[in-house]
């Protein structure tokens, strides 16, 4: 055993390296859970003594523990508490169904309200919960108005990822980056929301020309859809109450974080205990995606295991070496290479890989350089998972519930408009980065 550790310690980059690329091939696989990928490879980090497991003073930067963003955990968690209890009262519902109304059953104006509010919603709620949200409606609005749904999944899909990319808690990437970078909710709504606004309007406008065929219906139809009965949306009147103030006082917490400076995963960690005082706790916590959780607690070993070994610091060099110490070079770099390989691999591990290695360029290149490689890093790796179906989670959710309703959207359909979708977010991206950041 003391032989394999003195081999595995001299070899220490290589190894670690081959457990994160090994990890990152059966995530892309999906044969094999990814959550049992990444304890599985965090495990083996452990074994072969990559991180240390027990805590000393001489280890302390190499305790495993160390490596794993409780900021991030904990925000986690805690938003999906909030999230799951506040949907239970059926406000969200009741909420989608208003705007609907309001359209007059129009089939681009249910488009547009329906694509905006998968979008503004996607913002504040994980992309997942907004799609699973917003399908029972939409369904229900396109039998209304008996027309194909699939415009609406599809438009709804890239909203959402784009929606998400607006601020720190829409996207986990854009959690582990602003924990990474030590950026505040506001420091996201600042720098990425008036990009993404644009991205969304000019994705919408594009979706509804090309569908344009599809969005009719005849006038009686239409009255059907404006005549929605929304009076028993809210199951719960005292939850809803109670939850909409406790999820508008932790946005507002998000929001004055300038001035109080109390950590984001906090503030949403009392907003979730308050909740459960009124719920009972094992009932909720079920409803936790906890193999999320644990996938971010191995991911973080694993890499943790290659940073401790001197391989993150050897990218960031290496990045540095080929972009000939470039900003603009390096920061286009980031954001195409982080777009297209968000398409094909989760963007998750992706994101928890680079954050680090953008940390270890900013030792290097200081404050002000690094600090447009950081929002390349999230327009693009947020961004990129609408190239294919596989992209993003709220993808796979909405192609299986449109499969199960007798809708199916096939790989190549989908990659079809993700690739437009996704070369028009970055090109759009690429022109707010340069004239933002690198013009000086």
């Amino acid at each position: 055993m003391e032989h394999l550790h003195e081999l595995v310690a001299n070899n220490a980059i290589v190894v670690s390296a081959i457990i994160l690329l090994i990890a990152y091939i059966f995530i892309a696989w999906e044969k094999i859970p990814k959550v049992v990928i990444a304890l599985l490879g965090g495990s083996l980090t452990l074994f072969l003594g990559l991180l240390a497991t027990e805590k000393t003073h001489d280890n302390l930067a190499e305790y495993f523990v160390s490596f794993i963003d409780f900021n991030v955990i904990f925000l986690l968690v805690s938003m999906m508490i909030i999230v799951h209890i506040a949907s239970k009262s059926g406000m969200f519902t009741w909420m989608a169904n208003e705007i609907l109304k309001r359209t007059k059953g129009k089939p681009k104006l249910v488009l547009v309200a329906l694509a905006i509010f998968t979008g503004v919603t996607s913002a504040f709620l994980d992309n997942v919960t907004t799609v699973i949200l917003v399908l029972p409606i939409t369904f229900a609005a396109c039998k209304l108005l008996d027309i194909n749904p699939i415009p609406f999944l599809i438009t709804e899909v890239f909203c959402s990822n784009i929606g998400g990319t607006a601020t720190l808690i829409g996207d986990p990437p854009n959690i582990i980056i602003g924990s990474a970078a030590g950026f505040s909710f506001m420091d996201f709504v600042r720098e990425l929301t008036g990009i993404v606004a644009i991205i969304m309007v000019v994705v919408i406008a594009m979706l509804i020309f090309i569908y344009r065929k599809d969005l009719k219906s005849s006038p009686e139809k239409m009255e059907l859809v404006s005549k929605i009965d929304n009076s028993n949306s809210i199951t719960d009147m005292n939850l809803a109450i109670r939850a909409g103030v406790v999820l508008l006082l932790v946005i507002l917490g998000f929001i004055s974080h300038d001035l109080t400076h109390i950590p984001t995963f906090l503030i949403a960690m009392i907003g979730a205990s308050v909740l459960l005082i009124f719920e009972k706790p094992a009932e909720v916590l079920v409803e936790v995606e906890w193999n999320t959780i644990f996938f971010f607690v191995g991911l973080f070993i694993i890499i943790g295991g290659l940073e401790a070994s001197g391989g993150i610091a050897l990218m960031a060099k290496w990045l540095l070496e080929v972009t000939q110490g470039s900003q603009t070079a390096t920061s286009m770099i980031i954001l195409w290479a982080s777009g297209i390989l968000s398409g094909i691999i989760d963007n998750i591990p992706y994101t928890a890989t680079m954050a680090p290695m953008i940390a270890a360029i900013e030792q290097t290149m200081g404050h002000v350089y690094a600090h447009p490689l950081w929002w390349s890093l999230a327009l693009g790796a947020c961004l990129g998972g609408n190239m294919t179906i596989i992209g993003a989670a709220a993808n796979v959710i909405v192609s299986e519930n449109a499969h199960k309703a007798g809708y199916p959207i096939s790989f190549m359909q989908f990659l079809k408009y993700g690739i437009i979708v996704t070369m028009i977010s970055l090109a759009l991206s690429t022109v707010y980065i340069y004239f933002r950041y690198l013009v000086h």
